[in-house]
C-alpha cells in the first residue's frame, strides 16, 4: 500500500530539458504561482534546506515536512513578500556593476537526483569572473534588515550558504554569485565557489537526501526541533477550526510537554518576582540619580520613555462609532487552559 506522499510523488511533474550542467527545468520563470508551490512538494528545494539543517530564523523541519506532506495555507509573510518585490532591481543592479547579463529561469531539478530542487533567482550568461570563455554560474538575490547588517561581513550567513550549496550542487556550478541589499541603503556582493566547501554541500546533501526519504516519502514526521513560537503558529494555520476532544497518553510526549509547559511556567512566574524586586532594589539605590556607576563606568540608568498611546474604546466608540467600527478590530488569539487536575502551584 503507498503512503500519500508516495502516491503524491508519482503525479510529479515531468522533467524537461536542461538548462544547467545537471539541472533540468520543470517549470519556467513566469508559471503561476500556484503550479510553482504545487510542484515544489515533489522535492526539496534551496529555501527547505536551511530549515532542516535548523539554521533558519522562523522555519523548522517540521514547516517543511507539513508543505511536503499536507495542504498548509501558504504565509510567505510581509519579508518574503517584500524580498520579491525588491529581488528585479538588487538583480539589475549587481548586472549593471558587474557588466554580466542575467536571465530568469524558473524550478530546476537534479537530473540524476530529481528530488533535489532549487528555484534560481538569476542564471549569469556572461560570468564577470571568466575572460575569455562562458563559465554558467548564477546569482542568488536577498534583500535583509538593517539588524541583519554584521552576518554579512564575513561572506554570506549560514541560512544564505546552505542554500547556496545546495542550488550549486543541483545545477552543476563551479560558483554562484550573491547580492544583498540590507537596510534598504546597504549593498554587498561575494561569491560562494564549490571547490571550497566541497564536504559541506556532500553533508547538505545527505541531509537533504534523508530527510526526503526517511520523513517525507516515508511520512514520518521529523523530530519536534526548533523555534517553539513558530511550530505554534504553523499548528494554528494547520488547524484554524477546533473543537472536540482527543485522548493522549499517561505515559506520552503530550503529557511530559504539559509537564514542562506547567512547570516552566512557575519557574518564569517567579523569575519575574526576582526580576521585579531586583529593579526595584536598583532603583533605591540611584536615590535622586539617574544614573549608577561602578568604578567610574555607567553600570545601569533610569531613562524615561514616551509610552505608548493611550486610547479610551469606550468613548471612541460613544462618540464617534464609525471610526470605533472602521479602526477597531478584535485579533483572535488562543491561550492553553490547563485544568486543576494538572495546574502546578508554587512551592509544590
Amino acid at each position: 500500500m503507498t503512503t500519500t506522499a508516495q502516491a503524491a510523488a508519482a503525479q510529479a511533474p515531468a522533467a524537461g530539458r536542461r538548462v544547467t550542467p545537471t539541472g533540468r527545468l520543470i517549470l519556467p520563470a513566469d508559471a503561476d504561482r500556484a503550479d510553482w508551490l504545487h510542484a515544489r512538494t515533489f522535492g526539496i528545494g534551496s529555501s527547505d534546506v536551511p530549515a532542516i539543517l535548523g539554521v533558519a530564523d522562523k522555519r523548522t523541519p517540521t514547516h517543511v515536512y507539513l508543505d511536503k506532506t499536507s495542504d498548509v495555507p501558504d504565509d510567505a509573510g510581509e519579508a518574503a513578500f517584500w524580498g520579491t518585490v525588491h529581488e528585479e532591481p538588487v538583480a539589475r543592479v549587481w548586472a549593471m556593476r558587474n557588466r554580466s547579463v542575467i536571465r530568469r529561469v524558473g524550478l530546476v531539478a537534479h537530473a540524476d537526483h530529481p528530488h533535489r530542487m532549487t528555484t534560481l533567482d538569476r542564471r549569469v550568461t556572461e560570468c564577470p569572473l571568466a575572460e575569455d570563455e562562458r563559465i554558467p554560474c548564477a546569482l542568488e538575490v536577498k534583500t535583509r534588515s538593517a539588524f541583519k547588517s554584521a552576518q554579512w561581513h564575513a561572506g554570506p550567513p549560514d541560512d544564505v550558504l546552505a542554500q547556496m550549496l545546495h542550488q550549486i550542487s543541483v545545477c552543476g556550478y563551479e560558483h554562484m554569485h550573491y547580492a544583498v541589499l540590507i537596510g534598504g541603503n546597504e549593498y554587498h556582493q561575494g561569491t560562494v565557489r564549490a571547490d571550497q566547501f566541497a564536504d559541506v554541500t556532500a553533508d547538505v546533501e545527505a541531509a537533504v537526501d534523508r530527510f526526503w526519504f526517511d520523513h517525507v516519502r516515508a511520512n514520518v514526521p521529523p523530530p519536534l526541533t526548533g523555534d517553539g513560537e513558530a511550530l505554534v503558529d504553523l499548528y494554528r494555520r494547520t488547524h484554524p477550526d477546533r473543537s472536540g476532544t482527543v485522548d493522549i497518553d499517561r505515559q506520552g510526549d503530550a503529557l511530559d510537554a504539559l509537564l514542562d509547559y506547567e512547570q516552566a511556567r512557575i519557574e518564569e512566574k517567579a523569575a519575574e518576582k526576582r526580576k521585579t524586586a531586583a529593579k526595584a532594589r536598583m532603583i533605591r539605590h540611584l536615590g535622586n540619580a539617574q544614573a549608577a556607576l561602578i568604578g567610574g563606568e555607567r553600570a545601569y540608568s533610569l531613562e524615561p520613555t514616551s509610552g505608548r498611546p493611550a486610547i479610551d474604546l469606550e468613548q471612541l466608540a460613544e462618540r464617534w462609532p464609525d471610526a470605533y467600527a472602521a479602526c477597531v478590530t478584535a485579533k483572535p488569539g488562543e491561550r492553553l487552559d490547563i485544568s486543576k487536575t494538572y495546574r502546578h502551584k508554587e512551592g509544590s
